[in-house]
């Protein structure tokens, strides 16, 4: 991955992205107001730096069965890296996990969890999740209502001091 710096044209290709990850190479270049040789030259710069990671279809959960999500927050015994890993590796395995994120303090670890409903949830958790090696506690919090949901990252129209962005990659955005 390279170092590459962030301009006024690289952030509208990034907001033009992420609100339609599928447009032609060409609408894209008219969006932004460039042809379209230098918008995929700067697309293919922004993966290749690893500012974009890939492109996805958002699908619709309870279109596809799945009415219920959960979050569930895990105490584990021991948060010895190696433990911290064990888990990490274990969660990786269950698809009806969608997202897992490591946490410091009391929770360890915030666990979205789909399911197609209540009953399925309640086996996912007596069957995997409570009796998973180094798991202490479950917390589970049932998803009511999606309120928002914003792919992303926000993207500026320009930093307040007129600077570009900056990406290190590996490392977080920063400006100069």
């Amino acid at each position: 991955m390279r170092r590459i710096r962030l301009d006024r044209i690289d952030c509208r290709i990034l907001r033009n992205l992420l609100m339609d990850g599928r447009m032609t190479n060409v609408e894209l270049a008219r969006r932004v107001g460039i042809s379209a040789p230098p918008c995929l030259r700067r697309v293919r710069a922004l993966e290749e730096a690893g500012i974009i990671r890939g492109y996805h279809a958002d699908l619709a959960p309870e279109a596809l069965g799945y009415t219920v999500t959960v979050f569930a927050q895990v105490g584990l015994s021991s948060q010895a890296d190696a433990d911290l890993k064990a888990f990490e590796r274990l969660v990786a395995t269950w698809p009806e996990v969608r997202e897992a994120h490591m946490l410091a303090g009391e929770t360890d670890f915030l666990l979205k969890v789909l399911a197609p409903d209540w009953d399925s949830y309640q086996r996912f958790l007596s069957e995997k999740l409570t009796p998973a090696p180094n798991v202490s506690h479950v917390k589970s919090a049932l998803m009511l209502h999606l309120s928002k949901s914003e792919p992303g990252v926000p993207i500026p129209e320009q930093l307040a001091d007129g600077s570009h962005l900056q990406h290190q990659p590996k490392a977080t955005v920063t400006t100069s």
